[in-house]
């Protein structure tokens, strides 16, 4: 029996492995973090993502590019999520919800897959080889952002593609006065 839960936890700890390694290549997209969307992939990967086949590094510029280009903010959301493991080697897929504030003020929002074969090297799962099946793609109507208008909403730190946004923050404190308005005062509806 202790044989047997020692194999299951060592398998949960796989998983979770798996999955943070695909939580820090989201991220790194989001917050255009190269060294954090680098260590999601194994030097020699092989990624292929739309138009682009080829290793980490050279789709990390050519991602953060595109997306500098088009976008003011993105979203990388993973969804269900499911992992074969064999021994060092697993295979994920893993749905994703892409969604990005174009430059233009509209919305794009995208859903697919990621289907990964994933390594374990070294005692550290990262992806060996990546496919990015999209789906499905469309524009949603623009609204104005809510609660933008807050005085003092930056004080806790503004959102940005890189380093200086607020969940870099170490460690993380509330620089706001304490306000508890009306439900009536600005919930969106």
């Amino acid at each position: 029996m202790a044989s047997d839960t020692q194999a299951r936890l060592e398998r949960l700890l796989d998983r979770q492995d798996i999955l943070d390694c695909l939580t820090r290549f989201s991220r790194a997209m989001d917050r255009f973090d190269r060294d954090l969307f680098l260590s999601a992939f194994h030097s020699d990967a092989v990624i292929a993502a739309g138009p682009f086949v080829g290793p980490p590094e050279a789709l990390c510029d050519w991602s953060f590019e595109l997306h500098a280009q088009g976008q003011v903010a993105t979203h990388h959301n993973l969804l269900n999520h499911s992992c074969d493991i064999d021994g060092d080697v697993a295979h994920a897929e893993t749905y994703y919800l892409f969604v990005g504030r174009n430059r233009d003020a509209s919305n794009w929002i995208a859903g697919g897959r990621y289907i990964d074969r994933l390594e374990r090297r070294g005692g550290i799962w990262k992806i060996a080889l990546r496919t990015n099946a999209i789906e499905w793609s469309g524009l949603v109507p623009t609204t104005p952002i809510p609660f933008a208008d807050v005085p003092g909403i930056e004080r806790n730190g503004v959102p940005s593609r890189d380093r200086d946004d607020p969940s870099y923050h170490r460690p993380l404190v509330n620089r706001r006065q304490a306000a508890i308005p009306m439900a009536s005062d600005g919930a969106p509806g």
